[in-house]
């Protein structure tokens, strides 16, 4: 399990990784005092001399995924059986783009159509969204791996995953172009191959 860490109050004591939490925090913290010399601020004045830390702190957070194992999140509920479809949409989410180490932010919508009336816990999409979004990532990816893990561990007729998000790589630096939304899918199963089912989906989904 990752270590967390409070952002609450930023200036008392830190908190240590966990042995084998995969974190060297001490290695971050050196990164970030090179890129605050390298952009030539001093490291040592009173408002940056613990920003390398909570940096790295930070860091740790954001991609507490990479310690966890997503497939985790997806198992049956036992004794609960549906056959109809279940959509939960608007589950926010903050990853951070691989290419620049910059967030990206934005919503996500799972549907899916079980099969033998297999469900799974609503709040275990969430989890499984938010396990593979804390990690380095493309959007491109993280879509298509939630899909894939849930069509792999729950074995539902379908399922559709639709990620909208906004990048700060693309709306405060390069470009500049702030309101820029980039909308990724991933379909499997009766979903690709219904397209009347898709639709539906992608019906309520757009639905307010």
């Amino acid at each position: 399990m990752a270590t967390r860490f409070s952002a609450t109050e930023p200036d008392g004591d830190s908190d240590v990784a966990a042995p084998g939490s995969g974190v060297d925090l001490d290695k971050i913290e050196r990164g970030v005092r090179l890129i605050l010399e390298g952009v030539g601020e001093d490291a040592e004045r009173p408002g940056l001399r613990r920003t390398p830390r909570r940096v790295a702190e930070m860091y740790a957070e954001l991609t507490e995924g990479m310690r966890e194992e997503p497939r985790e999140h997806v198992r049956p509920l036992p004794g609960d059986r549906h056959d109809e479809m279940v959509i939960v949409k608007d589950i926010h989410f903050a990853s951070l783009c691989e290419h620049h180490l910059a967030p990206f932010v934005g919503r996500c919508h799972i549907a899916y159509i079980p099969k033998a009336g297999r469900i799974v816990g609503l709040s275990k999409l969430a989890r499984l969204v938010d396990s593979f979004a804390r990690r380095l990532q493309v959007q491109e990816r993280l879509t298509s791996e939630i899909a894939d893990t849930l069509f792999e561990g729950l074995k539902p007729v379908g399922v559709m995953v639709v990620m909208e998000a906004e990048h700060t790589c693309m709306t405060i630096r390069g470009v500049k172009k702030p309101g820029a939304v980039t909308i990724t899918s991933a379909i499997r199963g009766g979903f690709r191959k219904d397209s009347r089912t898709r639709a539906e989906a992608m019906a309520l989904i757009r639905e307010k």
